[in-house]
């Protein structure tokens, strides 16, 4: 049984183990691949395990031994899961291992666009403070979020996990559903889409990305948001269309936007919301804090197990 893992860094840095996943068999572990070393490394492998290394069709029928793929993440759009079937080849992710941590930075970046606390920072880090003829100062505006609205697309687990800590915060709570019966819960309206864009003082992301969203937040429904309003986004990229949201930004049509995705990662220098006004982008880290990428570790090996064991779980496409 030979295991290859193209891409174990961003999970892996350092701080865990891959002994449990050793004892299956050999496992080679690599800490990224292109798509040509994809190509040789995974040719004899069993089962190939990847988070963000690609494995289109042509990858897949030239691994002529492969039986099982692990996706290292959620979502698992960087396989070809229609080839993988055609060859009866297993593909399997780890679902809500990062749910409380996405949601989390999904308010880390709320509080940061209504508090500025890092401009604030860093002005006392440059002198403003001790030169400031009064006991206290302001920079730049700050919004308390108390009976603010927050629009949630997509109320998936993560989705949920968010609405309850708006909830605690005392803001009223809308969202944009697929299935309201089925996931109600209580102080959160379900209303339209175009409805949450245009009710909302702060919309955030959180359903998956599919052939008919891509490119759905773009000029239609950015015209309709408040010139006050915020957009976050910690899902996918390609939810957004990224030079209608530069220009939302810039002709203030909006007031900010917190971005933890974006359309290509890494991204092009020239990508047009790194000169955007009122833009934050961090680096997709919402899923990578230690207890959530522990857990994922964990979903891992026991993912691999069921396979092994004959019963494989959390199979996807």
């Amino acid at each position: 049984m030979k295991i290859v893992v193209l891409d174990g860094y961003t999970l892996n840095p350092g701080d865990l183990s891959w002994e449990t996943l050793k004892q299956f068999g050999e496992t080679i572990i690599y800490d990224r691949s292109t798509k040509s070393e994809t190509l040789v490394r995974i040719k004899d492998a069993d089962i190939v395990l990847s988070n963000k290394a690609l494995l289109t069709e042509d990858i897949i029928n030239e691994a002529v031994k492969l039986k099982y793929i692990g996706v290292m993440a959620t979502g698992y759009n960087v396989v070809d899961t229609v080839a993988a079937h055609k060859r009866n080849i297993v593909v399997t992710n780890v679902p809500a291992y990062s749910t409380a941590s996405v949601a989390q930075l999904t308010f880390a970046i709320i509080l940061e666009l209504s508090n500025n606390v890092a401009k604030y920072a860093q002005s006392v880090n440059n002198g403003d403070w001790v030169h400031s003829k009064d006991f206290s100062y302001q920079i730049a505006a700050m919004m308390e979020l108390e009976h603010k609205t927050l629009g949630i697309i997509g109320f998936g687990k993560i989705g949920q996990a968010v609405a309850k800590i708006a909830l605690a915060f005392g803001m009223q709570v809308i969202a944009s559903h697929k299935h309201p019966e089925r996931d109600q819960m209580e102080g959160v309206r379900f209303l339209t889409e175009d409805s949450c864009f245009q009710q909302a003082d702060i919309i955030s992301l959180h359903c998956p990305l599919t052939e008919q969203n891509k490119y759905f937040v773009n000029q239609r429904l950015l015209k309709m948001m408040k010139p006050s309003a915020f957009v976050i986004n910690t899902s996918r990229g390609d939810l957004i269309n990224e030079q209608d949201l530069a220009g939302a930004l810039n002709s203030g049509l909006i007031a900010g936007a917190g971005l933890d995705v974006l359309s290509t990662e890494p991204p092009s220098e020239n990508n047009p919301l790194f000169k955007a006004k009122n833009c934050l982008v961090t680096p997709h880290i919402a899923w990578a804090t230690y207890e959530a990428r522990y857990r994922l570790m964990e979903g891992i090996i026991r993912n691999v197990q069921a396979f092994l064991d004959g019963t494989p779980t959390n199979v996807v496409g």
